[in-house]
């Protein structure tokens, strides 16, 4: 295993590195958050000490330590390390560090960072290597390993989720690099409000946290930064946020439930969320669209008209001035009484169709529009509702040879409390004129 050095070591040479890099752990024991890794009775912390290491797949947001984790684990097992981005990677790359690893004989560590840019041939390229022995592969992904790796590789290796570092780690982190700063320059500082305040910018990345305090040190290493000098430099973190990604469908996922689950609060965090990250308040108004038919039905019809005049609203208005109508809508579908009878109704009457679709329409109900199709029975029996008492009629709607099915089942919350009391009396009805 190569040497531990600390932290706390200028040295030269390394000057011209990122802090980041510079500050990177040598050891678990310095590693900040990640403790279901890192803890003593873990299965990661046995490995390292046993100086042992297995293909993994690291999924998590940035700046969490998943080179560091990979860097420890090659370290560990005394494996050649090569370091590779999926982004400028390819085929070659690969094959030029097998190449080598052949040559020498022994198995290299290969780290491979945003794996989940691969695609499904260039993910196959990997699968000899890991199952020979040639490469223990090590991938880094933000994304959902699940939607952009392929199951012949998820077999092969261990997915291990990463989390998001707390304020508290951060500011750890930051503490010990300032600390390995001042002995570059022992008059520079920072208050301890404006280190608080770059590990709360950083937002669960400890790369970002480094980088805004190696900014204030390259700008003036010679002064004692102050919460209102360092917030001038503006190093609050953009929302980590992708249209396409996990965090786009965790959102709205979150804004779903919240209002199903008729917590009026939450939904309105949620909507905030997705807005201040960047979300397009259209797509927003769509999925609540799917809500109010969804969740709320005919519980309460009105549902869908709010969705709809705050998606008009926000057609005429735009940003920012439109979105006042999503707030609205999401209130209204928060507050309202909730039944997923229509949903459930729709899914079983398509199992249905679906089941009997060669099924024949019962001839009195068939359309007779010419003499022919007259003549051939089209029509023939057909009981027009509006000649019957209260518009009622007893007669046959499903094809022959389909069961009865009650497909929609109304409950008693809203405006399908009446819904049902209407459907009792009908079927009360129909019975006592089949009685007769």
């Amino acid at each position: 295993m190569s040497r531990q050095v600390s932290l706390l070591e200028p040295a030269a040479a390394d000057v011209d590195e990122p802090l980041a890099s510079r500050m990177r752990p040598r050891s678990l024991e310095e590693i900040a958050g990640q403790q279901d890794l890192t803890r003593p009775d873990s299965w990661f912390a046995s490995m390292i000490n046993e100086g042992r290491s297995c293909s993994c797949i690291f999924w998590g947001p940035p700046g969490v330590g998943k080179t560091t984790l990979a860097t420890l684990m090659a370290d560990a097992a005394v494996l050649p390390f090569a370091h590779l981005s999926a982004v400028s990677a390819g085929k070659a790359e690969i094959q030029a560090i097998v190449k080598q690893a052949r040559n020498e004989g022994r198995t290299w560590l290969l780290f491979l960072d945003e794996i989940h840019r691969f695609n499904k041939a260039q993910q196959d390229v990997l699968l000899p290597y890991i199952e020979d022995g040639t490469l223990v592969l090590v991938g880094a992904t933000t994304e959902n390993p699940s939607f952009s790796l392929n199951n012949a590789l998820l077999s092969r290796c261990r997915v291990v989720v990463l989390k998001a570092l707390d304020t508290t780690d951060i500011t750890s982190i930051l503490i010990r690099a300032c600390r390995y700063l001042q002995q570059l320059s022992a008059t520079f500082d920072i208050e301890s409000d404006a280190l608080k305040e770059l590990a709360a910018s950083a937002d669960g990345d400890a790369r970002y946290g480094l980088n805004a305090l190696e900014s204030l040190f390259n700008t003036d290493a010679k002064r004692c930064w102050t919460k209102h000098d360092a917030l001038a430099q503006s190093f609050r973190r953009a929302a980590r946020y992708d249209r396409d990604g996990d965090s786009h469908y965790d959102l709205i996922s979150a804004l779903h439930k919240c209002i199903r689950d008729s917590d009026v609060d939450a939904a309105l965090y949620w909507l905030a969320r997705m807005l201040e990250a960047g979300e397009q308040p259209l797509y927003i108004a769509r999925r609540l669209i799917r809500i109010a038919t969804e969740d709320i039905g005919l519980a309460d019809p009105k549902a869908l008209n709010v969705v709809l005049d705050a998606h008009r609203m926000y057609e005429i208005l735009g940003s920012p001035e439109g979105e006042q109508g999503l707030f609205e809508a999401v209130i209204y579908l928060a507050l309202a009484p909730k039944s997923n009878a229509a949903y459930v109704a729709e899914k079983a009457a398509r199992k249905l169709a679906r089941k009997t679709q060669q099924s024949e329409v019962p001839v009195h109900l068939r359309n007779a529009p010419t003499s022919l199709m007259k003549q051939l029975g089209h029509g023939a029996g057909y009981q027009y509702a509006h000649n019957s008492k209260d518009a009622v009629v007893e007669q046959q709607h499903f094809p022959d040879g389909v069961a009865l099915s009650q497909l929609y089942s109304p409950n008693e919350r809203g405006f399908e409390r009446s819904l049902k009391e209407r459907m009792d009396w009908l079927e009360k009805r129909r019975a006592r004129m089949r009685e007769t």
